[in-house]
């Protein structure tokens, strides 16, 4: 098991998960850019957590564990929320202006594009989306 980052479903700690998830790439050695993208990635479906999976008013629990090799750098975001996969969602046309677009979605098309594997799983009463991001 790699390293854990625990936070509640609180907007204000999302900062300090992200902080912690920045240095674990910094020690991996993950260059700015690749960074840039895993943290929009990872920020957008933490949010998204903080903002959906519980009903208001709330407090739940997020986890996020961050596993690494020489090949990929792998991030296993965990709550208790209701049941919600990203992956089921439809692709988003980003050829349409944004007044025609459809709200919402667009994260998940940044996660899609960011990360190089997506995976959903439902067990045990949890969430679970694991994101990889290959090295290069």
């Amino acid at each position: 098991m790699g390293q854990i980052i625990k936070i509640t479903n609180r907007l204000e700690e999302v900062p300090q998960m992200m902080a912690s998830i920045e240095d674990i790439c910094a020690e991996e050695g993950i260059d700015e850019m690749t960074l840039l993208g895993i943290n929009l990635a990872l920020e957008e479906a933490v949010v998204n957590v903080v903002n959906y999976a519980y009903p208001e008013g709330t407090v739940g629990d997020i986890e996020m564990e961050v596993n690494a090799d020489e090949k990929a750098i792998t991030f296993i975001l965990r709550d208790h929320g209701k049941p919600f996969d990203p992956t089921a969602a439809k692709e988003v046309d980003i050829t349409l202006s944004a007044e025609e677009r459809q709200i919402g979605g667009l994260g998940i098309h940044l996660i899609r594009n960011y990360m190089d594997e997506v995976k959903y799983d439902y067990c045990d009463g949890q969430n679970v989306l694991t994101l990889v991001k290959n090295k290069k």
